[in-house]
Parts: structure tokens; C-alpha cells; sequence
């Protein structure tokens, strides 16, 4: 088999006439082999071509399906911060499929104080060379302020369910399977975001304890979708799994991990970026160690051309070859650290995003912070950037739980949490609003357990938050009155909803509030025993947002007059239906709170529609509330969830305690 010098664009393994062309970028390398196998072994061939920091060949005559990885040579000098190591055998951080899963063995561990010579051959995954593929997708395109996110993991959405056929459960084939498209329809969802789907790897320390790394927070193959959810074709069953949701109108958001990959710390296996370039993929500090501000041991540099070229790259990828509409980025304030470590406003990853033509125009979702100085970053990204708003998960949770002294706060994220979002230019929906997600106690379980039961992880419960808010309610009708007002809170309050899988119907976790290590009936959607009256409540109230656009804007409210009829915007009430003042915001006990709203000021007029909506927020006792003047139609009474919509004359309603209450009537504009 011969080589030849081929060319260094594109970065991957590019099937073309007559062979396939490979390049991989490293600047420190002093030789690359690319090693093909076939039934006869392996065979290596050194890369001929070198273009500035890109090794390159091409190999007449192969064809796609041909397996294959590196060996780099260079210097073993960790100090300088230079790990290569030509036993091991890597991944191509391109590879658009690997072979297998990743999962932990010593052969792949690169070595201390110097190298480890055991070859990795045996135990490693192959990269595959596969077509590259663009289709003309058929996107739903649901705008942002339409936007609700249901959030699941592509495995443990479909384990149980009972109408799924078993060999498609836990598959992307399962996942896209009629079942769960006339569920989501059902409850009105436009946009599933799916955990980690690229090829992850499973950590020494959970194979050592007989567990893997569900949720997959560990990338190695950043271009491959993962091996154990498919079959022998995993591409396009993953194309097709995203055709069959389109098709169902809804948008596929994937949660990507550019933060940092599962090759750890020094300690840690080499499967990839490590043996490839480790100087510059890695963020290192002084005598090469690791800087680790995510947590897992190691913190990709964004700051060098190369890591932010493959991550640039792997998201294109992802759009345009595999058909997803957005990306939810895990620990996002390392991605916008800069070359000091400094999380920057214009950090290199930032501006690239902003300028792409491709990635510009699909949903951005930002977890604001990592474990780094200055980590927490809450409302501090650019547009087109949506972030996780964990303020609305703990205030939201704690103002329902009776603290003392949170409507203020309840109200701001009511609002839209325009004191963090409301800058240069960002609109309404720049916060995604969550009370559960897959890091923590489900819905269920948050009114269920006062504390964390996490054992099973085998870290003796140290693993997982602490500061929950929850509390154990032992009476069933008081968590799902808890549970209805936590929901109508979230669905009907400014910004993007987001849905845990399962909360709809019930789920519980047992009291796992990490589960991350739970392959099983405790990290699965359990659909035996679903809480069909739930659901039902759930579908409502996604469908008064959908039909009440004024609960949905995308516009700031700032309680400003309004120039077509000189009505502020937002006013809040107290239940005797007077404004409350600064010492009633400050009062620990106010408990029950009141908000008219309209269609922004600072918006055109009309823009939201000639309509009025009432909220009434009670975390206190049973109380009577005063309605602002007018006819009001009530929409949903979280107490009575089955009760139809009514029209109102009295001129004060029956608040119950841990009940959410939603009118709306039309403004004299729409009525004359």
C-alpha cells in the first residue's frame, strides 16, 4: 500500500477520486503515521506532506469504511508540556465514525515520569472513514420566543417505554420512534435537547466500580455520533432520527462539551488531542501540568487556532452534515476564556461564532460558569447567545418552598430577569428557564427528599449538590399542588421554558441528584405508572403560552407607559390590588404576589398583541385577591387543573394556598 502527499484541507479523513486524503493538525509533532487496518493487522504509513502545523497524505485506491488512527511521534517532555507517545494508538479528533465505544483499559494509560510502552492497539476504538454527506434539511425554524425545550437523554428517554420495541430502545432509531414524536407533539415542545451524542469515553474510576459514564460528559470523538446508541450505520441513523423530528416540527439541540474531553489529568488515558498535540489543545500551567477549570482535570485551550478550528469545525459539522439546529455548550465560560485565562467579552471562540455564517443563525444555549476565577458568568454573553438561567431554577424553588423574603426575586424572573439579560441589545429570551435538569433532583423528587440520596454512585453521598432547595412533602396532593405551581411558574414567566424528560409524567430518580453514573431503571424515564392528569396540566399550560403571545416576548418589560394607550407594560399588584411599595418588596413575609402584563413599551405597538395578562403568584396561605379593573377570562387555576376557562365578573378571586392563577382579557384597542 502506498502513500502519497495529498493535501491539508480539510482536517479529517475526505473520501475523494481515487482515495481518501487524510490530514491531522499537530504543531509539535516530529512525525505522524497513519496506521490502516484491515483483516491482515495494521499497517502504518508515515504521513508524507507537512504544511505549517497540518500533516497530510493521501492513499490511493481506499474507500469509505476503511478503519484506521495515528501514531505522532515527538519529544516525551511533560515539563514542556509534550506527551507524544507512538504506542498509542489515537483517535482522529475528526473521525466522523468510531468503530466501538471507548471505554477505559490500561494499555491506554500514556505514562508517569516516562513513557509507557505497552501498544494500545488491541484495546482502542478505530476512526472510520465515512462519505461526507450535506443534505438539504427541512427545518422547523421555531423562533426564539416560540421556542419550548424539552431536555433528555437520547438512551434513557426510551428504556421503558412499553410501545417502543425493545431493539429500539435506547437507540436513535427509539428515540425518534412514533411513541415519543406523538408525545412531544402532544405536549406542544418545539425542540428536544438531547445530552452528549458524540463518542464518549467511560472513566477508570467508574469501570473500576462496575459503573460507565452515562450521561457522557467525557468527548474523545467530537464528529461521531456515539457508538452504543446505533447500529451498523450510525450516521445516517442519526440523519434520519433528526428527519423524523423535523418532520414531527421539532428542532434537535445537542449538548456539546468543548470545555474539556475525557483524556482527564496527567493520570489519565491517552486517546486522542492528548498524544496528538498535547501543548496545544490543552490549557497548561507551569512544568506542563494541567489547569483545570471544568472540574474533570483538563480545560481545552479555545485560545490556540488549532483547538478552536476543530471545535469550529465539529459544529458546522454537526448543522450542516447532521442536520441539528442548535447546541447547548457545557461550562460555557471556559469557552470564553482568552489566551490569559481570562474569561473576555470578545474571547477568540465568541467572535468566531458571532462571524460564522453557519453557526450565527442556529440556537446558542450557554451554561454561564465553570470552577474557574470568575467562572460564574450569568448574563454576561453576547447575542446570539441564550443562557441557563440558574437563578430562576433557586429562586423559583425557594419561593415555593415559603422562604422568607423571595418575591422580590420571584418577580425579577417572572420578568425575565431583565437585570442580567437586559444589555446590549439581547432580547427577552436571552434566559432559559429551568427548574430541573438532568444535573439534579427531577421535579418529583424535589418535593419528595429534603436531602440528596446519591450512594449508589459510590462516593458516599459526597457527589451531587447540596443546596437543592427541595423539601419531602409527605402529603401526594401537596407535591402535586407544589409541583403544578413550580410548572406554571417556569412555562409562563419571560424567556425559553425548559422541560426535564419525565417531570411531565412524574419521574423520579429516587432522590439521585447526579446520575450521571446511572445506566438503569434510577437514571431512565420510568414510564410503567405515567401521571396522565400531570401531563394533561403540563400540555395546558404550553398551550396558553403558545396562544397568549404576550406571555412569550421578546422585548424587555421595564413597567413603561405605552405610547398607544398609556398603560405601563408590567404592574405588579398586591392582593388588595394596590401597588405595592418599597417596604412591602422588602417585607420576609409577603408570600403572594400580582402582575398585570402587556406587549412592551420599548416595542412597536401592538407587537404582542392588544391584550392584558394577569398573574397571581401565592406560595402562602388560602387567601383572597382584588382583580385590576375590567372583564378578565380566567385561564388555569394551578388548584383546580381541570377546571375549563371561565369568564370572571367578581371583582376579587379565591386564591388556594400553593396555587398559580392566569387571566387575560382584551385591552379597548382590540375591543372597539
Amino acid at each position: 500500500m502506498k502513500i502519497e502527499a495529498g493535501r491539508p484541507d480539510p482536517l479529517g479523513a475526505t473520501p475523494v477520486e481515487g482515495g481518501v486524503n487524510f490530514a491531522l493538525a499537530s504543531a509539535h509533532a516530529e512525525a505522524v503515521d497513519l496506521c490502516l487496518f484491515t483483516k491482515a493487522g495494521e499497517t502504518r504509513l508515515r504521513l508524507p506532506g507537512r504544511a505549517g502545523p497540518i500533516w497530510h497524505g493521501f492513499v490511493p485506491g481506499l474507500k469509505p469504511g476503511a478503519r484506521y488512527g495515528y501514531r505522532v511521534c515527538g519529544k516525551w517532555a511533560p515539563e514542556a508540556g509534550h506527551r507524544f507517545n507512538s504506542a498509542k494508538l489515537l483517535i482522529d479528533p475528526y473521525a466522523r465514525i468510531i468503530d466501538s465505544k471507548i471505554t477505559w483499559q490500561a494499555p491506554m494509560q500514556p505514562g508517569k515520569t516516562k513513557p509507557d510502552r505497552r501498544n494500545s492497539t488491541e484495546v482502542m476504538p478505530k476512526s472510520v472513514v465515512a462519505e461526507i454527506v450535506r443534505p438539504d434539511w427541512q427545518r422547523p425554524h421555531h423562533s426564539w420566543s416560540g421556542t419550548v425545550i424539552y431536555e433528555a437523554h437520547p438512551k434513557g428517554l426510551t428504556m421503558t417505554h412499553p410501545a417502543i420495541p425493545a431493539e429500539l430502545r435506547g437507540r436513535w432509531a427509539g428515540l425518534a420512534s412514533e411513541p415519543i414524536l406523538a408525545h412531544l407533539r402532544d405536549l406542544g415542545v418545539t425542540a428536544i435537547e438531547l445530552l452528549p451524542t458524540c463518542a464518549y469515553h467511560d472513566d477508570r474510576f467508574l469501570v473500576e466500580k462496575g459503573l460507565s459514564n452515562y450521561w457522557g460528559y467525557q468527548p474523545v470523538g467530537f464528529f461521531a455520533p456515539e457508538p452504543r446508541y446505533c447500529g451498523p450505520d450510525p450516521r445516517e441513523e442519526f440523519r434520519e432520527m433528526v428527519r423524523r423530528f423535523h418532520a414531527a416540527g421539532i428542532e434537535v439541540i445537542l449538548d456539546v462539551v468543548f470545555n474539556h474531553t475525557g483524556e482527564g489529568d496527567a493520570l489519565g488515558p491517552m486517546l486522542s488531542l492528548r498524544g496528538i498535540d498535547n501543548a496545544s489543545y490543552y490549557r497548561l500551567g507551569a512544568g506542563g501540568s494541567y489547569i483545570d477549570e471544568t472540574g474533570t482535570g483538563n480545560t481545552l485551550n479555545l485560545a490556540n487556532p488549532l483547538a478552536l478550528r476543530l471545535v469550529m469545525d465539529c459544529l458546522r459539522h454537526w448543522v450542516e452534515e447532521m442536520g441539528v439546529d442548535g447546541f447547548r455548550f457545557d461550562l460555557a465560560a471556559t469557552l470564553a476564556r482568552g489566551a490569559s485565562g481570562a474569561i473576555e467579552p470578545h474571547a477568540p471562540f465568541l467572535t468566531a461564532i458571532a462571524q460564522d455564517p453557519v453557526l450565527r443563525g442556529v440556537k446558542l444555549i450557554a451554561e454561564p460558569w465553570d470552577i474557574g476565577p470568575g467562572g460564574y458568568y450569568l448574563g454576561g454573553f453576547p447575542h446570539p447567545f441564550s443562557e441557563w438561567n440558574d437563578r430562576f431554577r433557586d429562586d423559583a424553588r425557594r419561593f415555593w418552598r415559603g422562604d422568607r423574603g423571595m418575591t422580590g426575586d420571584i418577580a425579577r424572573r417572572v420578568a425575565g430577569s431583565a437585570e442580567l439579560f437586559d444589555q446590549h441589545g439581547r432580547p427577552a429570551t436571552a434566559s432559559v428557564n429551568f427548574i430541573t435538569a438532568h444535573d439534579g433532583f427531577t421535579l418529583q423528587d424535589l418535593v419528595s427528599f429534603g436531602e440528596k440520596q446519591n450512594l449508589a454512585n459510590g462516593e458516599n453521598n459526597r457527589d451531587g449538590h447540596d443546596a437543592n432547595f427541595s423539601e419531602a412533602l409527605a402529603d401526594p396532593q401537596a407535591q402535586a399542588a407544589r409541583k403544578r405551581a413550580l410548572l406554571a411558574t417556569m412555562i409562563l414567566s419571560q424567556g425559553v421554558p425548559m422541560l426535564l424528560a419525565g417531570d411531565e409524567i412524574g419521574n423520579s430518580q429516587g432522590g439521585n441528584n447526579n446520575a450521571y453514573a446511572q445506566d438503569n431503571e434510577t437514571g431512565w424515564v420510568d414510564w410503567t405508572a405515567p401521571d396522565e392528569e400531570l401531563k394533561t396540566f403540563v400540555k395546558r399550560l404550553i398551550r396558553i403560552r403558545k396562544d397568549h403571545k404576550v406571555l412569550r416576548q421578546t422585548r424587555f418589560l421595564h413597567a413603561l407607559e405605552r405610547k398607544q394607550d398609556g398603560i405601563r407594560d408590567l404592574i405588579w399588584r398586591l392582593c388588595s390590588g394596590e401597588e405595592p411599595q418599597p417596604n412591602d418588596w422588602n417585607d420576609p413575609e409577603l408570600r403572594c404576589i400580582g402582575v398585570e402584563i402587556r406587549g412592551a413599551a420599548e416595542g412597536p405597538a401592538g407587537d404582542a398583541g392588544f391584550e392584558a395578562v394577569y398573574l397571581l403568584l401565592n406560595a402562602g396561605p388560602a387567601c383572597s385577591a382584588s382583580l385590576p379593573t375590567g372583564r378578565w377570562t380566567q385561564l388555569l387555576d394551578t388548584a383546580r387543573p381541570e377546571a375549563a376557562e371561565e369568564q370572571f365578573s367578581a371583582a376579587e378571586t379565591c386564591l388556594a394556598a400553593q396555587s398559580v392563577q392566569v387571566f387575560t382579557r382584551a385591552t379597548p384597542q382590540e375591543t372597539s
